[in-house]
């Protein structure tokens, strides 16, 4: 068996993976909770999202150490949030917390002006000739409020992603990144594959504070003394550069890349296609992939939080009006009530943009066609989960119009489509295609193990190695 580490350090989790990629099985899997958030009560009625950096570094070693046992692995790869940001010393130490992506400190006015960070950050593209997409919670825009806010550190620091600064705590390395997490900063130069130098000294950024962008899935370094301890793998392990979650869960979900459409619901969602070069449009990212294509990608904000969002109002008015607030988890009886109510929710519609759009932050969710009929909790749940599918579907529209090819296959991936039916059942009448899902339930970290084993050798190219991926 020939056998590589996948680590995927997500918002709520942390997981470890070892995969045989002979057989294309997973041999091992680790998941703990990822406890490491800070954010204080009052930070998070502002909009804040804060995390300690260190303790993340430990779940992620404490994770792989839990699949490490008896395993023969060749090489780690490493995947996570792709947004967010955090800033580190000279030595690797974090001096900041790590900023999330669903941080809104960028849709604040910053001081003694009317614009916020995101809108004087696009004018400026504008003017710069940049074709830079800075959002809430993306890397460029944290650091340019702290720099507005004089909260940057006087000594020398890099600003770095979350991937990026686990991989530089394995091996005892300073942060680099790849184009994968580089184009979710706001400061990324598509079309050159590099930093928007005039962009970011525009912004009043030292460049020098950027990470060393280097070639996907690159050797970043050997696995350190220290970490090797603290998970019981030899010292010497090759690391290798990390990607972005969305690239990595695509990476281990889609084996046909050219006709494959992929959902992926967690606690947001993205629809992702796969092409040969893409351009941003309207609400689509064109993001880098590893193997040097890319993706054509409409990442909402709307996803597993949203339904989360309604199991929360169903427990609170448990909690009010009865005293008790329920079961700690209502998923099942939300969808045996919605399962119940015919499509169309009898005319009650759901615009699920409950924390607006990437576009537009600003804009929130709509109820419409209430009545006497059709408001109870099962249309309800319905008409919020045909609102998640109607998203993805306006997003898949766009891609059409574009011309991203003929997509005759739909994938599902992430918790979100994994554990409710009845939002796949959605979904697929939505698209008129059927969905399948990989029978490994771990795409993200299936994915960076895939990549690890083409910078081992075992596969000469990322889409080779996503053949080995099988469905349920």
């Amino acid at each position: 068996m020939t056998e590589f580490l996948g680590l995927d350090i997500g918002t709520t989790t942390v997981t470890a993976l070892v995969l045989d990629v002979d057989s294309g099985k997973v041999l091992s899997v680790a998941t703990l909770p990822n406890d490491s958030e800070v954010t204080s009560a009052a930070d998070k009625a502002r909009g804040r999202s804060e995390w300690d950096a260190n303790r993340m570094m430990e779940r992620s070693a404490e994770a792989i150490s839990k699949v490490a046992s008896g395993s023969k692995i060749e090489g780690i790869g490493v995947t996570g949030q792709m947004h967010g940001m955090l800033l580190v010393s000279s030595d690797g130490a974090p001096v900041s917390p790590f900023v999330g992506w669903q941080d809104r400190r960028g849709s604040e006015p910053l001081p003694h002006s009317d614009a916020t960070s995101v809108e004087t950050m696009l004018e400026l593209a504008r003017e710069t000739g940049a074709a830079c997409l800075p959002h809430v919670g993306y890397l460029g825009v944290s650091l340019f409020w702290m720099g507005k806010q004089g909260m940057l550190p006087k000594e020398a620091f890099k600003a770095a992603f979350l991937p990026d600064f686990i991989v530089a705590g394995l091996t005892g390395t300073t942060p680099v990144t790849d184009a994968t997490n580089a184009a979710g900063s706001g400061l990324y130069d598509a079309e050159n594959r590099s930093w928007h130098m005039d962009f970011v000294h525009g912004l009043g950024l030292d460049s020098n504070a950027l990470p060393t962008i280097v070639d996907s899935g690159a050797l970043a370094g050997k696995l350190d003394v220290r970490y090797a301890s603290a998970t019981g793998l030899p010292a010497g392990l090759p690391v290798y550069a990390a990607c972005g979650d969305n690239q990595a869960s695509f990476a281990g979900s889609v084996a046909d890349y050219a006709a494959s459409l992929l959902i992926n619901v967690g606690t947001g969602g993205q629809v992702s296609a796969n092409v040969p070069e893409a351009v941003p449009a309207g609400e689509l990212e064109a993001r880098p992939f590893m193997d040097g294509s890319d993706l054509m990608v409409g990442a909402g904000l709307v996803g597993g939080r949203s339904y989360a969002w309604l199991r929360d109002f169903f427990r609170q008015i448990g909690d009010a009006f009865f005293g008790q607030a329920g079961e700690t988890e209502l998923y099942d009886k939300m969808n045996q009530l919605a399962s119940q109510v015919p499509p169309g929710s009898d005319g009650l519609h759901c615009e699920p943009l409950f924390t607006g759009t990437r576009t537009e932050p600003d804009r929130r969710g709509i109820w419409k066609g209430v009545g006497t009929a059709n408001f109870t909790p099962g249309h309800v749940a319905r008409a919020l989960l045909e609102g998640l599918a109607s998203q993805f579907l306006e997003l898949y529209q766009q891609m059409e119009a574009l011309d991203v090819g003929n997509r005759t296959k739909l994938v599902g991936a992430g918790n979100g489509i994994r554990k409710n039916a009845l939002l796949r059942t959605i979904l697929q009448d939505s698209f008129e295609m059927r969905m399948v899902i990989p029978k490994h339930k771990e795409e993200a970290a299936f994915g960076a193990a895939l990549l690890a084993a083409v910078g081992g050798g075992r596969f000469e190219t990322l889409p080779e190695a996503s053949t080995i991926i099988r469905y349920q």
